[in-house]
């Protein structure tokens, strides 16, 4: 079976650098056997990759793409502390943010943009909760945080 690093090449990704912090906190934490990583927001070479909420102005597609980069920005913390993906054996839980607007619904098939990246990588389930918000950091669409086992 290929490692998590070899998936990430076959997919064309790569993990980017490790966002820095908005606040008064750290990307990622080592507690025993697992990482467990803050927020992270879907930026992409120092932006934003979408601003807004889902269900007014930020569409379902855009959504599910912003899950995403945020999960491979989740990796990149988490590999981090972890001295590489490849020491990473699972994630084992996805919290998923979605600044939402009162009518939208949808908030799992957003969630599901870092769920599929995460399966694609590892190849393994995980527990994970979508939550709708009204409103996110620096006007985030999307916040994703993760819990990985390490080997």
């Amino acid at each position: 079976m290929s490692t998590p690093s070899q998936r990430l090449a076959e997919l064309g990704l790569e993990l980017p650098p490790v966002a820095t912090p908005l606040a008064a906190y750290t990307p990622a934490l080592k507690v025993g056997g697992q990482v467990l990583t803050s927020g992270q927001l879907p930026i992409r070479d120092g932006t934003l990759v979408a601003t807004g909420r889902l269900g007014a102005g930020v569409s379902l597609d855009d959504g599910v793409a912003a899950a995403r980069q945020c999960a491979l920005n989740a990796l990149a913390a988490a590999a981090d502390v972890a001295g590489g993906i490849d020491n990473i054996a699972r994630v084992i839980k996805v919290v998923v943010f979605v600044a939402s607007d009162p009518s939208f619904t949808a908030q799992p098939q957003v969630a599901n943009g870092a769920s599929e990246l995460l399966g694609e990588v590892f190849g393994t389930p995980h527990a994970r909760s979508a939550v709708g918000v009204a409103v996110l950091p620096i006007d985030a669409p999307v916040e994703v945080e993760i819990v990985a086992e390490l080997r």
